[in-house]
């Protein structure tokens, strides 16, 4: 069973910085696409980052793009997203997803595109 618990989120105020991490566990994820997405109150669930687990493609959403970075530790079976320069409207709970590869040069963007999911963890940033 793939089990995906994120932690690092926080309140930080406008302009620092955030390491989410996520701990994967259940299975191997050599063939894997995992992501983060975040949902603000009242907005749909949208993406942030993905990365495939065994390198090297990597998507951004235009919104953190140069702001933020995602990467794993093949060691720990953890993902990450460093997340610098952050602003209010990055507000909200950060979910950690993880899906098959279902293509050598495709990588999952969509939120129904993932099978498995964290609990998420909150991330505030205050002005």
């Amino acid at each position: 069973q793939v089990q995906l618990v994120e932690s690092g989120g926080g309140l930080v105020q406008a302009g620092g910085s955030l390491r989410l991490s996520c701990a994967a566990s259940g299975r191997t994820f050599t063939n894997y696409a995992m992501s983060w997405f975040r949902q603000a109150p009242g907005k749909e669930r949208e993406f942030v980052a993905a990365i495939n687990w065994s390198g090297p493609i990597i998507l951004y959403a235009d919104s953190v793009k140069g702001r933020f970075t995602i990467s794993v530790d093949n060691a720990k079976n953890t993902l990450y997203l460093q997340m610098n320069s952050l602003k209010p409207e990055d507000t909200a709970v950060y979910y950690c997803a993880a899906a098959p590869r279902v293509g050598t040069y495709y990588l999952q963007t969509g939120r129904y595109e993932y099978n498995y999911w964290g609990q998420g963890t909150q991330v505030t940033v205050s002005s």
